[in-house]
């Protein structure tokens, strides 16, 4: 026997929907407006089905589905052509939308897009044998850093993930303008923690709608120097700042050397 799964996902505008995967490479391979608008999309194994509600809000929205790949960085970079292509720009806030790709703590490499539907596509590449989540890091900072990424990419509390984040710089910050030789209060961060946290927070200020705090928290990791294995190492990091901007109007991302 063999089986598929298949979503099918609500729309408001069967039209809008099919033009945002179209974008993505998706061809349309079925369409109907009678006697119920209906479609289908497909993009290599993938198959996704539509159909048509008039009273359908997106941001109420909670379809999501689970797409399972082993090349998550090439579909990624593909997306994110495809939606500059046809939006002139690539939408990351409101519906729809797409996110960063990131490695999360529970054997995972992926992203999240939102189509005109409000319905959430996670797109992933594991990483490992488990879908446990791993061990906190040791650190105070690290940890911080590693609960911030958890509420604004899990849960979307991206104020709450500011907070946390924004307690965590101060405190290293304190630390830093110690006297030399004076006993620091608290963890001193390396440059690359420094680094993934600033752009974590230039993220989250864009996210809630403050580009001023977003641009002068990529203005402070720019100014830290680090090492080719440092750069390798929060190379995720230098590549979504680099998304962030172009999401504030600089040169389009290429992201890191």
């Amino acid at each position: 026997m063999t089986e598929t799964t298949t979503p099918v996902f609500p729309c408001r505008s069967i039209p809008e929907t099919l033009d945002f995967y179209r974008a993505l490479g998706f061809e349309v391979s079925f369409e109907q407006t009678s006697p119920n608008p209906y479609a289908v999309v497909q993009r290599g194994a993938i198959a996704l089905h539509f159909f048509g509600m008039r009273r359908h809000d997106p941001a109420a929205s909670y379809s999501t589905c689970l797409i399972s790949t082993d090349a998550v960085d090439a579909l990624h970079a593909a997306f994110r052509a495809g939606l500059r292509t046809a939006y002139g720009r690539v939408p990351t806030r409101g519906i729809p939308r797409i996110g960063p790709l990131r490695d999360t703590t529970y054997g995972v490499r992926q992203f999240l897009v939102t189509d005109p539907g409000g319905n959430c596509l996670r797109i992933g590449q594991p990483t490992g044998e488990s879908l446990e989540h791993g061990p906190q890091p040791a650190g105070a900072f690290a940890r911080a850093l590693h609960l911030a990424a958890l509420l604004g990419d899990a849960k979307g509390d991206h104020r709450q993930a500011a907070r946390v984040l924004d307690r965590a710089l101060a405190r290293a910050e304190a630390d830093t303008a110690e006297e030399p030789g004076a006993e620091a209060a608290g963890e001193r961060p390396t440059a690359p923690e420094w680094v993934a946290a600033l752009v974590l927070r230039a993220d989250l200020a864009i996210r809630l709608d403050n580009p001023e705090r977003g641009a002068e928290s990529l203005r402070r990791a720019d100014g830290i120097t680090l090492t080719a294995e440092e750069r390798a190492s929060v190379r995720d990091a230098l590549r979504r700042a680099a998304e962030l901007r172009e999401e504030l109007g600089g040169e389009p991302a290429a992201g890191p050397a």
